[in-house]
């Protein structure tokens, strides 16, 4: 069994450049997308908008083995050791990505009263941002507000991969976000920009992924446990 994992660290701007230039590669490292942080919601036309002293990478590896030698070892991997990142068990996928082409659609069961770990990756059409804006925002504020997330966020790397991640108390919240069933104002925003996209997509390319949270390590703006026990 594969396992993912996905990273925080605050680094260099010119270190967070050349990952966001050419993703790391070592022993055992099957796939990594290396990505700047975005603060959810933020003004298009902002700093927050693209966080160059802030860098997530999420990653597909071979096994535990390969990511203690690649944080231990790695001058990229050691700077992330001092970040935080979680280790994840695939669960499902809605759409595909081609770098991750042998993804099952399902990989498992899980209790709806469990924690989840959702990411979303997508290759943006160019032309279709001013779209992709107008339905994304509210979405944005809509996970980043939600009472049933610890943790959530955005990240990009130009010219057209966003990303989200997100850390839920419970798969039943997550979907209820999803459905627009959530007991939050304008609880129907996600639901909304699902519709819109599928009247005429905004990406090339676009995959949303479910995770089982398996151990989480280290600390995040002085914060840690941000996965329910």
């Amino acid at each position: 069994m594969t396992i993912f994992t996905f990273h925080l660290a605050e680094l260099r701007p010119m270190t967070t450049a050349g990952a966001l230039w050419k993703a790391p590669t070592a022993p055992g490292l099957r796939y990594a997308e290396c990505l700047a942080l975005m603060r959810l919601g933020a003004p298009t036309v902002s700093p927050d908008r693209m966080q160059l002293r802030r860098m997530a990478m999420f990653a597909r590896w071979e096994d535990e083995a390969a990511i203690e030698a690649f944080l231990a070892d790695d001058r990229l991997g050691r700077e992330l050791a001092a970040g935080w990142h979680v280790r994840l068990e695939f669960l499902r996928r809605w759409s595909k990505l081609a770098a991750l082409p042998d993804l099952p659609a399902r990989a498992g069961e899980w209790n709806p009263a469990e924690p989840v770990v959702a990411v979303t990756l997508a290759r943006m059409r160019l032309l279709e941002v001013p779209r992709f804006l107008k339905w994304g925002k509210p979405v944005e504020r809509l996970v980043r507000d939600h009472p049933g997330t610890t943790l959530a966020l955005a990240a990009m790397r130009p010219p057209h991969t966003i990303s989200t991640f997100s850390v839920w108390r419970s798969v039943q919240e997550m979907e209820a976000m999803v459905h627009g069933r959530s007991a939050v104002p304008e609880a129907d925003r996600h639901a909304a920009a699902m519709g819109e996209r599928r009247r005429r997509d905004f990406h090339h390319e676009f995959a949303t992924l479910r995770f089982r949270p398996l151990s989480e390590h280290g600390s995040w703006q002085g914060r840690s446990a941000f996965v329910p026990s």
